[in-house]
């Protein structure tokens, strides 16, 4: 009997959760938008973090859903191991059920084993339980409900001693709970002596979680401290992956029929016979999961890029690429790769199979701009590692900088050779970069030494923005031209403010002022020369104090943000860096973690509260040693006299040494308003806000989009949340009804096909066309007609939607004696400008060129009819 496929398991277990009340949750996608912790969904409750912390509402309280993920950065991050392990992948479905304060232990432990006994199959003694150590309430449902026997039900954990086996937590705070992970027995031949029992870390081989279960009812704190939800929640997960292993009876994810289709339709493209495809496993098993990983983000409209979500997709690329190498390719051959997995996964995930041909051409792109570096990287890699010892940071990133090597790839094949990379150096060469990066403008102002020598004095605090008979000591012609006085009160860039623009106006001349920079002591005003300027002439210069003024109200915000982020999260948040324009400011601070949203919503409220009591803000010039006496904040390498620097205070709450222009009082801010927080590096995140007007207009503008769709909803405007949650889950039911009966009217009509079937010796053979059904039909035309007849095969083409495409079915009989539908797929394919290819007893192939497709039908029937020629002579 053939195992059941992963698609079916996929399929069932969302039916068997909406037969129990369920609402089918669509899964979100990887990239995740609405989550400022998170690059990527890393898990499959992600989508509905806000949902268990009480913070969002849905109309549903149970929900079921199958979720890809992608673990390939931050605490969740496989990337190392993929290949390595049989269980190990950067993107993997998580198969979940929910309940948010409706059922609980009971029925979720109930519910799991019928669905894995009943519904899968698998017999009940080859499965066990793990509990937490003091759960009773799960430990008794598993033991007198369940009949679990001691020997495969065990208690594991404790928080209080640091071990978490059995207890899940979302954060270092907020909502967790104990669970119960469910375990798949994988036969004795797998144990590894007595101590093989089940447990989290899975040292022992015999034993494979498959299912965990969490009970979430507690609200951890910062002191580690729990106590009660107001509602309590069931949060499970299951790999599908990994469940698909336990059922197909495979030792390795890799070898189910997720993944053996790739590395078949590889080894094919290659001409590996099994043994080597089992010798190189390693590489086999990179190339498949990479093309899932890279097919998904592509189909998400990530593009491969030096940063963010583009960075990782080409890590991802570029280690594909380099694993391809190894096996003997030497041309592009990912996109035959990607194929196959939009071929396995369009159906569950349409999308795929909508961006086909967008994520083919983008797949070739990459791989063809990394071949042209990769011959000479790799060259230049060699010479380091034959050079001996550890490979300096600074060489590995010219190998990243030059050649495009990501540094993971670097570690890798170094490793491989048994040379280790200096990380930490590669590390800081890329942080002297962005900081090269960000100074770019900077860097590009190049003045004469001694016209950088020549001394400026600034005269703009504290907001004056315009003075006369400034007197021009240079001129440095050119895009842009210099120009600098011996006064001015125009603001250089510096502690995070950006340079002043505005306008310079001399006897024969004028400069607009598009930057103000300093160099050395010289304070160089930027821009366009109209007329001329000389060494000497005296000039009247205009800041544009619309946007000065916006720059001190975005300052003194940041000094604010500042303490008041300190007072929520603690002394560690100092500032790393900051930004601070005329429209918005930015400001970065250290945390392993991000920023929870009721602490970002204390920080507003704390500095706000600081805007409305009109604090005065006092700037005030003092030695260092008073500066330190007094407790003034010293921040990122700002360069310090001293004999004298600038404290700015805002009276009775911060105390920041800084250069930068300030409001007079805190009440001129307005109000402030974070816009967002983010991760912009390793242990590093970032709060954006806005002040003044724009913070006024920003509020507005959502306040009437909000009273907007309240009238369209003729819904009070607190209640809108729910009505379009309510909307969205009707739309989809109503969706979904829609497309029962479409699905129902495309079945094709096996036995017409059957009764127009020629007979082939003791086989019947269907060939026949379909111009309006597409390639699911076809598939259901082969299923129907391995129910309903013996020994057939089936040749059939489809050309609905313009799509053409192409099926080759045989009875598994005809297989074992040698017939091969792939093989057939494979070579009549490219007759429609496509590719495909799949077991010996299903095979299928989509193309471009519709105009050819009787040409293809004729190719395959032919070859197909051969082929049973040969079987029925033998």
């Amino acid at each position: 009997m053939q195992p059941m496929s992963a698609a079916e398991i996929r399929e069932r277990f969302q039916r068997f959760f909406e037969e129990r009340g369920h609402t089918r949750v669509p899964p979100a996608p990887l990239l995740a938008s609405d989550d400022p912790t998170l690059l990527f969904v890393n898990s499959g409750m992600a989508p509905f973090k806000r949902v268990l912390t009480g913070e969002e509402r849905r109309d549903y309280v149970r929900a079921v859903d199958s979720q890809p993920v992608l673990r390939v950065a931050g605490k969740h991050n496989d990337f190392e191991e993929v290949g390595r392990t049989p269980r190990h992948q950067t993107l993997f479905e998580m198969l979940g059920n929910w309940s948010f304060g409706d059922y609980f232990k009971r029925d979720a432990i109930h519910w799991a084993w019928e669905f894995l006994t009943e519904t899968l199959g698998i017999p009940p003694e080859r499965l066990a339980a793990t509990v937490y150590t003091d759960d009773d309430d799960a430990h008794r449902v598993w033991a007198e409900e369940i009949g679990l026997p001691p020997d495969r039900l065990v208690r594991w954990g404790n928080i209080a001693e640091g071990n978490e086996q059995n207890f899940w937590r979302m954060g270092d705070t907020g909502p967790c709970g104990p669970c119960s992970e469910i375990h798949f027995d994988r036969g004795a031949e797998f144990s590894e002596g007595p101590g093989c029992v089940p447990d989290h870390s899975e040292h022992c081989p015999r034993w494979l979680e498959i299912w965990n279960l969490v009970f979430m009812e507690f609200d951890r704190a910062a002191d580690g401290s729990l106590t009660a939800l107001p509602f309590r929640s069931v949060d499970t997960g299951m790999g599908l992956e990994r469940v698909t292993s336990a059922i197909q009876g495979v030792d390795s994810n890799y070898r189910t029929d997720l993944f053996a289709p790739i590395i078949e339709r590889l080894a094919q493209h290659i001409g590996h016979d099994p043994d080597t495809v089992e010798s190189e496993r390693f590489s086999y098993q990179v190339v498949a999961d990479h093309s899932r990983a890279m097919t998904f983000l592509l189909a998400e409209g990530v593009k491969p890029s030096n940063e963010g979500p583009g960075y990782v997709l080409r890590r991802i690329m570029r280690r594909a690429v380099r694993h391809g190498r190894l096996l003997g390719i030497a041309e592009p051959f990912l996109r035959e790769t990607s194929s196959v997995v939009i071929d396995l996964m369009g159906e569950a995930y349409p999308h795929l199979a909508e961006g086909r041909e967008t994520i083919l051409d983008a797949i070739e792109a990459e791989e063809e701009k990394f071949a042209r570096t990769l011959e000479a990287g790799s060259a230049r890699l060699d010479e380091l590692v034959e050079a001996g010892g550890e490979i300096s940071g600074a060489d590995a990133f010219r190998l990243h900088d030059t050649f495009g090597f990501p540094i993971d790839l670097t570690v890798e094949i170094a490793g491989e050779r048994g040379v280790s990379v200096d990380r930490a150096g590669f590390d800081a060469a890329m942080a002297e970069q962005r900081e090269r990066s960000r100074g770019e403008k900077r860097g590009a102002l190049r003045l004469d030494p001694e016209v950088a020598a020549l001394r400026s004095e600034f005269i703009g605090y504290p907001n004056e923005t315009s003075a006369d008979d400034l007197r021009v000591l240079a001129v440095v012609p050119g895009e842009p031209s210099a120009v600098v006085l011996d006064r001015t009160p125009f603001y250089a860039e510096g502690g995070g403010q950006i340079g002043d623009r505005g306008e310079l106006i001399g006897p024969n001349g004028r400069l607009r002022v598009d930057d103000t920079q300093r160099t050395g002591d010289a304070i160089a005003h930027l821009g366009e020369l109209s007329g001329t300027l000389a060494v000497g002439d005296l000039v009247r210069a205009e800041v544009d104090a619309e946007r000065r003024w916006g720059a001190a109200r975005n300052h003194t915000g940041t000094h604010l943000l500042h303490r008041a982020l300190r007072d929520v999260l603690g002394e560690q948040a100092k500032q790393a860096g900051s930004w601070v324009g005329p429209e918005a400011l930015r400001f970065d601070f250290p945390a392993t973690s991000a920023t929870p949203r009721e602490a970002l919503r204390a920080v507003e409220r704390l500095v706000n509260a600081q805007i409305r009591r009109d604090a005065p803000v006092k700037p005030e010039w003092m030695a260092m040693d008073d500066a330190q006496a007094l407790g003034a904040d010293m921040f990122f390498g700002e360069k310090y006299l001293p004999e004298s620097v600038r404290v700015v205070q805002v009276d009775g709450y911060s105390k920041e040494l800084c250069g930068g222009t300030h409001v007079a009082s805190t009440g001129q801010i307005g109000q402030l308003v974070i816009t967002g927080e983010s991760s912009i590096g390793s242990g590093l995140r970032r709060i954006e806000a806005v002040t003044g007007e724009a913070a006024e207009e920003l509020v507005g503008t959502r306040l009437e989009a909000l009273r907007a769709t309240a009238q369209l909803l003729g819904e009070r405007e607190e209640n809108v949340p729910q009505r379009v949650e309510a909307l969205l889950s009707r739309l989809r039911e109503a969706e979904r009804a829609a497309k029962a009966p479409r699905a129902a009217e495309a079945r094709l009509d096996a036995a017409a096909a059957l009764h127009g079937a020629q007979q082939a010796g003791n086989t019947k053979a269907v060939v026949q066309v379909y111009p309006d059904a597409d390639a699911a039909a076809l598939r259901g035309l082969a299923d129907d007609l391995r129910g309903m007849t013996g020994r057939f095969v089936l040749v059939a083409a489809a050309g609905g939607d313009g799509k053409p495409s192409l099926l080759v079915a045989a009875s598994r009989d005809l297989t074992a004696e040698g017939f091969d539908a792939g093989a057939i797929v494979r070579e009549a394919a490219p007759i429609i400008g496509g590719g495909g290819g799949g077991r010996p007893d299903l095979a299928q192939a989509g193309g471009r060129d519709g105009s050819r497709l009787d040409d293809a039908l004729r190719e395959a029937a032919r070859l197909a009819l051969e082929s049973l020629q040969r079987i029925e002579s033998a």
